[in-house]
């Protein structure tokens, strides 16, 4: 798992910086103006860029309004989370979404600047809704190809795969959306946190929400009557 505290270099620190810039320009003007009515030199101006460097970074004004695509961690994470038979899946969960947070740049004022402008714009919502479906979507087929590792090596909880392949495929299918919605849970209750703090701590503070709703539900799913 990646180290939350390392510092980046001062050239990513400037691509970040310089990345925010045009997302908090681009939210400003299109919350002031509307979306029609703000242009790609108006954004360049206000984020103190050219229009060159704009077009580095977006491809239109509305890529820099959605802002980048939730991701999962590629590569040795990835893998370790499908071949780890031995760790309980709900574990090997919150490992890979914290590895996700970790890797992001989270930033609490442009969510919440972000959000105002999508609730005001439908398509614009529609569009950042789908990108969130992408990512579910790669979950769900991550979690698809964990539990059928799962069942060809016998590690398995009481059930999954039982009825064949179609059992584990409704399997993943369950853990997906419970995994979304728990996630979704940690966002909501990180973003409406009025006492949340600008800085790296904020980062933290997300990660420590995710943490926490997803052991919420360790224990009320745990629970016996």
């Amino acid at each position: 798992m990646s180290d939350p505290t390392t510092v980046p270099g001062l050239r990513e620190r400037k691509r970040q910086a310089t990345h925010r810039a045009i997302q908090i320009a681009v939210l400003t003007l299109v919350q002031r103006h509307g979306l029609d009515a703000v242009t790609v030199d108006m954004i360049s101006r206000q984020a103190d860029v050219s229009p060159r460097t704009f077009f580095n970074y977006f491809a239109t004004k509305e890529d820099a309004v959605l802002g980048d695509a939730p991701e999962l961690p590629e590569g040795p994470e990835f893998e370790r989370f499908v071949a780890a038979g031995d760790e309980p899946l709900l574990d090997g969960l919150v490992h890979l979404l914290d590895e996700a947070v970790d890797q992001a740049v989270v930033d609490r004022e442009l969510v919440q600047l972000r959000r105002a402008v999508l609730k005001a714009d439908p398509d614009l919502f529609a569009r950042r809704v789908a990108s969130i479906r992408g990512f579910e979507e790669r979950l769900g087929e991550l979690v698809l190809r964990r539990l059928e590792r799962d069942a060809q090596v016998g590690v398995r909880p009481d059930g999954v795969g039982d009825d064949g392949p179609e059992s584990v495929r409704s399997h993943a299918h369950l853990v997906t959306l419970v995994t979304m919605a728990t996630l979704r849970h940690a966002w909501y209750e990180w973003v409406d946190d009025d006492e949340a703090h600008e800085g790296d701590e904020v980062r933290f503070g997300l990660r420590a929400r995710l943490d926490a709703s997803f052991a919420t539900l360790e224990r009320l799913v745990q629970r016996r009557a």
